[in-house]
Parts: C-alpha cells; structure tokens; sequence
C-alpha cells in the first residue's frame, strides 16, 4: 500500500505538475515595430518565460518575411509573449509595451515605416480588452495628450504565425548587427524624448 502511494506521489510530481504550471500560462501578442526590439524588451521581464517574434493581423497563411515586408498581406511585426500571471500581471506587461514604443506614431515606428510595422495591442479576451483600455487612458495622461492623440490601436487577437528561424532571438544571436540597427534607427533616442526617465520602463504608472 506504502508502495502504491509512493508511485502516485511520484507521477504527480513527475507529470501533473509540470503540465498544470505550464497550463496557467497566459499568452500576449504585441505589435511594436521591429520584432526583434520588442521580443528584445520584454523577455527578460521577471515572469515572461518566452517571446517569440512573428505576424499577426493579416490575411495571408503562414506569411514570410518578404511578404509582409511587401505590405501586402495586412500583418503587423509582432511578438507573443507567454508569462506567469503570478509572477507579472498582463497589466504590468501592458506598462513596458507602452514604454517600449512610439505611441504617438501610427505610420510606423521609429526608422521602420509601413503598416507592417504599425503599433497594435492584440487582445485575446474581455479582460485583456478592458486592461487594455485602462493602459491607453494610463499612457495618455502620463503623456499628457488626448486618448485620441495615440495612434496604438487595440484589436482583437488574430492568429499568429511565428517568424522565420533567423529572426528568433536575434539581439542575442546578432549582438553587433542588432546594436547597430538599433541605434541607427533612433529608437531608444525617441523613446527617451517621448517618455523621459520612464522610457523602457515597466514601473507603475503614478509612481
């Protein structure tokens, strides 16, 4: 009987439990210009266990980057990000997309013009829909401007497809190249001018 219920022990410790944490995960799906900037941003934040770089918003299955470069197919550069509510709440999430972009341009972001590199906050439910609302009205007061002066359109979650092999952790992978383009781009000069000593970061907003 010890026996028994010592290889039942065993097994949920072993099997249950991993795949019970692993089913409290939540899912977000940004849109913020470069994918490889925001995936970037946001996966080294305390309960974020990993981004992944992709599309999102189009018409066009299984897209490729030619082709949504192209302009042509209605998606966005984007980024899924799986986190651990427990650990960082999808409003705390909201709080670094906001300052990890331009919310006042709507044609692009920083260097990179188009649609595909439009700004999108992609909600997958009643609740994500309603934080994100609250975290516009947020940004617009800190900003000081009008909810109609940002140019972040919140939408609701299409499917995403993940990107090429080679866009996958490429600040990492591709530490001097990913330096250059970025700096080069402005992106980090903008997001200081735009958000001051906040920009980049994940603090609450009215501390």
């Amino acid at each position: 009987m010890k026996r028994t219920l010592l290889l039942l022990v065993t097994c949920l410790m072993l099997f249950c439990w991993p795949q019970r944490a692993m089913a409290e995960l939540e899912t977000a799906v940004f849109a913020g210009g470069c994918f490889w900037c925001m995936e970037h941003d946001l996966e080294d934040l305390p309960g974020v266990r990993d981004a992944v770089s992709g599309y999102s918003g189009g018409h066009v299955e299984r897209p490729t980057y030619r082709q949504v470069s192209s302009e042509t197919t209605g998606h966005q550069e984007a980024v899924q990000v799986r986190f651990d509510p427990e650990q960082i709440s999808y409003a705390e999430l909201l709080r670094s997309y906001w300052r990890n972009v331009d919310p006042l341009d709507g044609g692009g972001q920083f260097c990179d013009r188009g649609d595909s590199y439009r700004p999108v906050i992609f909600t997958a439910d009643e609740a994500q829909v309603q934080a994100a609302e609250a975290s516009a009205d947020a940004a617009a007061r800190e900003l000081g401007q009008p909810r109609s002066a940002l140019k972040v359109e919140l939408r609701e979650a299409a499917r995403f497809w993940p990107a090429e092999g080679y866009h996958q952790n490429y600040a990492e992978n591709n530490a001097v190249k990913y330096n250059f383009y970025r700096f080069s781009c402005g992106r980090d000069r903008r997001l200081d001018a735009v958000w001051g000593d906040s920009a980049r970061s994940g603090d609450s907003w009215g501390r």
